[in-house]
């Protein structure tokens, strides 16, 4: 019953959102999708990943898929602060587009400078015109830290001079919705590390409204077009966690789904890159992995068309979607065990759910697995002898 009065609910929203003027009328995702070389199954299978990720029952992808086509109807205004624009160039460089980024490319970009063609004052005119007229509709996806205070003359865009404070401040006034799309937005990211001389902000920090967190460095592609899909099929925002990420795709540590899990509990770690261990896919927390202490799905996704990601490739986990991971998190290649009073910085242990705590390292959490770590080499005195 509960599914049932669930799935009218959507349902509802999507007929309400199907009234809305497409962005062109001679197109459509479906069609897009289709010349793109996808087939229908492809994109039912595509949508039937997406349903588990959003944690709805199986039967629910015909109304996953339907939101999908219906995601040009919904304009979005991007913008760029203090960042690398990274996160846009992994959603959108491909050499086998995804069926997100195909989606992605579709969906109604009101304003986003890296792909628009307008420049100077047509650009600054299309933003408030944009903002204007999609004025309490629009979704407002915002990627980069933002100088901020006195320091806000730091990122002084556009033909007015505008500071970027002043402009995601203006743009979230009237936002239906608002994303902070990677770190940099989620978090500050690496402009706001220590001694953030720029005073880069979240954000958070730049608006009393409330922001969906989607971090990464950068994000899964799925991340960014799941969270999307759901306030689509909703329209309200989504479970949220400690640190305002959903908690459908940042409720499980690196460490729960990572596939070296089994050589952690084994006590078989890599000491050295490039020793026996490394070679045999045993556990990088030695190594520096910061899984532990990292909320996230990368595991699921993965990148570069969901060939691979750090841990499968040989790397650990840098704790790239966790607050301040540039100050707490390094040296990557270092256990956090080994630098435990450096990196303290609140919450109850990186074990206790992220809806509750989020990341917080505690030296008992720290020092368990640390201990953990040196056990294994009584467990397996062996590969002392290899060495």
């Amino acid at each position: 019953m509960k599914d049932t009065n669930l799935l009218k609910k959507l349902s509802s929203r999507l007929d309400e959102l199907s009234k809305l003027p497409k962005l062109d009328d001679k197109k459509s995702i479906a069609k897009i999708v289709d010349q793109k070389g996808f087939s229908r199954r492809d994109f039912m299978k595509w949508a039937g990943a997406m349903t588990a990720m959003l944690m709805l029952p199986a039967s629910f992808t015909p109304v996953v898929a339907r939101a999908a086509e219906l995601s040009d109807r919904l304009p979005i205004i991007w913008l760029h602060m203090a960042e690398c624009t990274g996160c846009s160039e992994s959603l959108l460089r491909t050499d086998a587009p995804t069926i997100d980024s195909l989606i992605f490319d579709y969906i109604s970009l009101e304003y986003h400078e890296t792909l628009m063609a307008a420049a100077g004052w047509q650009a600054e005119e299309n933003l408030e015109h944009a903002i204007e007229k999609y004025k309490n509709r629009y979704i407002l996806m915002v990627e980069g830290a933002i100088p901020s205070g006195e320091e806000n003359f730091y990122l002084t865009i556009g033909a007015h001079g505008q500071t970027g404070e002043a402009s995601a401040k203006k743009a979230s006034e009237n936002a239906a919705a608002i994303f902070a799309i990677g770190t940099c937005s989620a978090f500050g990211g690496v402009q706001a590390a220590n001694p953030n001389p720029t005073n880069s902000q979240p954000l958070s920090k730049v608006t009393n409204k409330t922001v969906i967190n989607v971090p990464g460095c950068p994000p899964s592609e799925k991340n960014i077009v799941g969270t999307l899909l759901h306030f689509i099929l909703y329209g309200t925002l989504p479970a949220l966690d400690a640190y305002n990420r959903p908690k459908w795709a940042y409720g499980l540590r690196i460490h729960d789904l990572c596939e070296r899990r089994g050589h952690f509990d084994a006590g078989e770690f890599v000491e050295n890159f490039g020793d026996e261990g490394a070679k045999k896919g045993y556990c990088l927390y030695k190594v520096g992995c910061k899984g532990p202490y990292t909320f996230n799905n990368c595991s699921k996704n993965k990148f570069n068309q969901h060939m691979s990601w750090p841990i499968q490739a040989g790397h650990g986990c840098i704790g790239c979607s966790e607050p301040d991971f540039w100050d707490t998190m390094g040296p990557f290649e270092e256990p956090v065990a080994d630098k435990l009073y450096n990196t303290v910085f609140g919450g109850a242990g990186a074990d206790a759910t992220a809806d509750k705590i989020g990341v917080g390292i505690l030296t008992a959490t720290a020092v368990g697995i640390a201990a953990h770590a040196v056990i294994s080499k009584v467990k397996n005195p062996q590969e002392d002898e290899e060495h």
